[in-house]
């Protein structure tokens, strides 16, 4: 057992699961760096925000992991649910019925690696997604619960697929508290989404402030502070792309809106080239301020950096680590992530510490 931090409540008694993710899984087509316009084949990887922080945990830092989440008996669920398994993450699947011709589906993300001067280029297919049915009610939270979970995780993508998901995630994240489970919430905002539901960003920045009143933990930059939780900040669009200032300037607006809100953590990048991002992160907990070292990357895909990065700092914090080295551990996890293809870590833990602690990229003989 690990000593729980004395800013998070993380339960030090045996539970059946470290972490439990509540999102949409997709899969995604990755013709490497050539363009889907000339493409003639492709990879197919398993993804989404909230899955890939519980495969990262389980497969790199040997956790207990699972996901909630919607699947479609057909082939294409048949795949995607195989992945799962590989990843050793256990599965709390809502089933849906496929008719045969027009669904519901399991998503589609279409994503080239792009190169150099060439940005990388993704775009969906998310008509009728089975992902965006969930409601609540759809899962038995007292049974997934019952048997203990450490923590909670869900995010803004999700949150904004279908018009009852956010509400699932208040009802998860409520039942989550109620089992005395940490929990946190990538904000991930995305107007484009939002826009296609009813009410559109109005309605999305509440259902966004009803989340956040039931997170312990939030991930989100800036533009997300701003944009998902309507904080004022600084025009993002024109700061220092490594600069922390903007960020910790914004902590106490946060705090002052969501005094539930423990610890707030977010990625720095600044992009170059798409093989050449420098990159960084930062960590406010309970008031102080923390930030990593900056790192060059040579980056193969960038895809998944992010929750890379999140699932080094959820272990971090699940294990006891002090926020720095939390803080450190999921950096080094966010940037060993871009050297692989596919959205899940393949990593391992020893690498990841070694990265954390100043290690290099020499030969290892």
């Amino acid at each position: 057992m690990t000593p729980s931090l004395p800013m998070l409540p993380i339960r030090t008694d045996a539970c059946e699961l470290d972490f439990l993710a509540l999102g949409a899984l997709v899969h995604r087509l990755d013709p490497g760096q050539t363009p889907f316009r000339a493409a003639r084949s492709f990879e197919v990887h398993v993804s989404g925000g909230e899955y890939n922080c519980a495969a990262n945990l389980a497969s790199c830092f040997e956790l207990k992991t699972g996901v909630a989440t919607a699947m479609v008996d057909n082939p294409v669920g048949e795949l995607i649910e195989r992945q799962v398994r590989e990843r050793g993450v256990r599965p709390i699947y809502k089933r849906f019925k496929h008719d045969g011709v027009r669904g519901p589906n399991m998503a589609t993300v279409y994503s080239d690696r792009g190169c150099g001067v060439r940005a990388p280029v993704v775009f969906y297919n998310r008509s009728n997604e089975a992902g965006a049915l969930l409601k609540p009610a759809d899962f038995d939270w007292k049974a997934i619960f019952g048997g203990g979970v450490r923590w909670f995780h869900s995010g803004g993508i999700f949150a904004a697929i279908g018009p009852q998901t956010a509400d699932l995630i208040v009802e998860g994240m409520q039942a989550a508290k109620a089992a005395g489970a940490v929990t946190s919430f990538d904000l991930n905002y995305r107007a484009k989404l939002w826009k296609t539901l009813e009410g559109g960003e109005a309605k999305g920045l509440e259902m966004m402030r009803k989340i956040a009143a039931n997170v312990d933990v939030l991930i989100g930059n800036e533009e997300d502070l701003q944009k998902g939780l309507g904080l004022e900040g600084q025009d993002v669009e024109h700061k220092t792309e490594l600069d922390p200032n903007a960020f910790f300037g914004m902590i106490e607006q946060v705090k002052a809106k969501f005094p539930n809100v423990k610890a707030v953590a977010t990625t720095l990048r600044e992009v170059k080239t798409t093989n050449r991002h420098n990159w960084g992160a930062v960590l406010w907990i309970e008031g102080q301020r923390y930030v990593s070292p900056t790192m060059e990357l040579d980056v193969l895909c960038r895809i998944g950096g992010g929750d890379g990065f999140a699932s080094g700092l959820v272990y971090g914090l699940l294990a006891g680590k002090s926020p720095e080295e939390a803080l450190r551990l999921g950096w080094a996890h966010g940037a060993l992530l871009t050297t692989f293809a596919g959205d899940v870590s393949q990593a391992s833990l020893a690498e990841v510490e070694a990265l954390a602690s100043g290690g290099s990229a020499r030969v290892q003989r």
